[in-house]
């Protein structure tokens, strides 16, 4: 009896069931169908760099990466160590997350404000004090405009080093420009709108980000305690070290995560463009760009 097909069909359909279900949650499929199957005008259309770049595999370390950068902000770690779950529900924060930045890339523009509408309404509930006696509120603009920047940074760089189709340099600050859509909507002020703006915005950032102590335990539980099941553990592994690799280098050294120049380039990047080809391969026939596949 024939198990998959000449090609590999029954392996790759497993495998893609197995991602989408991790990544989508049990309402992968009816999300899904939502996204793409409401009519009515949409933020991007389907030439706009955003849906090139949040559409591809690469997303996997670029949102495992933005993580570990976003964490480098203390007030910013602890609204997430406090209120996000993260540890008990690390995987329906994934889902959440994922089938938000589909829903604002793909989903029409009543459903993307809608969106973004709830993620702010979560925000101004989200207050507290650091360890250190510092207050931080979630809807804080200023905090808000991090939380972006890191996050776009790490995708761009996720797509321009292992995406199928890395973008031009015009495409790149378009990139930036439509995730400014978004980032205005969730009440940045002022977003960034190409790659020069975005990074001076990171630069200006630089003097108020540190690893805490709870950043670097977040980075631990990330890197070396994932909830991944032992099969697992090996493509987790590579897409971990892929993930410190495309850190900034000061970010990677306040976390202490070591990175070796030679190591990086013989090993850890061949084999991130090895992870990210697999995960393309398999979720082409179920088309990847349905869910966004990020944390």
């Amino acid at each position: 009896m024939r198990l998959t097909g000449p090609d590999g069909s029954g392996v790759r359909e497993r495998l893609a069931s197995a991602l989408f279900a991790r990544v989508a949650g049990p309402e992968g499929p009816k999300n899904r169908a939502l996204i793409h199957g409401t009519p009515g005008p949409r933020w991007f259309g389907p030439d706009r760099p955003i849906r090139t770049v949040h559409g591809d595999a690469s997303m996997f370390i670029g949102g495992l990466s933005a993580l570990l950068l976003q964490s480098l902000h203390p007030l910013a770690m602890a609204a997430v160590s406090a209120h996000s779950g993260f540890r008990g529900d690390p995987w329906g924060r994934l889902q959440r997350t994922s089938t938000f930045l589909a829903v604002t890339t793909y989903g029409t523009a009543e459903s993307a404000q809608e969106a973004c509408d709830r993620v702010r309404a979560v925000h101004q509930r989200v207050r507290g004090v650091t360890s250190e006696g510092t207050a931080y509120h979630a809807a804080d603009p200023h905090l808000l405009g991090w939380v972006h920047v890191a996050e776009i940074d790490s995708f761009l760089r996720a797509h321009q080093r292992y995406g199928a189709r890395p973008l031009s340099g015009a495409d790149c600050d378009a990139y930036v420009t439509d995730t400014a859509r978004v980032a205005a909507a969730l009440g940045v002020l002022d977003p960034p709108r190409n790659r020069a703006e975005l990074a001076e915005r990171l630069t200006a950032y630089r003097g108020e980000v540190r690893a805490t102590p709870e950043a670097r335990d977040a980075a631990r539980f990330l890197l070396l305690n994932p909830p991944v099941p032992l099969v697992a553990r090996l493509p987790y592994g590579v897409l971990a070290a892929n993930a410190v690799s495309l850190l900034p280098s000061w970010a990677a050294a306040e976390l202490r995560l070591p990175r070796l120049q030679l190591v990086d380039s013989v090993c850890v990047r061949p084999l991130g463009g090895a992870f990210t080809s697999a995960v393309r391969w398999a979720l082409a026939p179920s088309r990847a760009r349905s869910v966004t596949p990020v944390a």
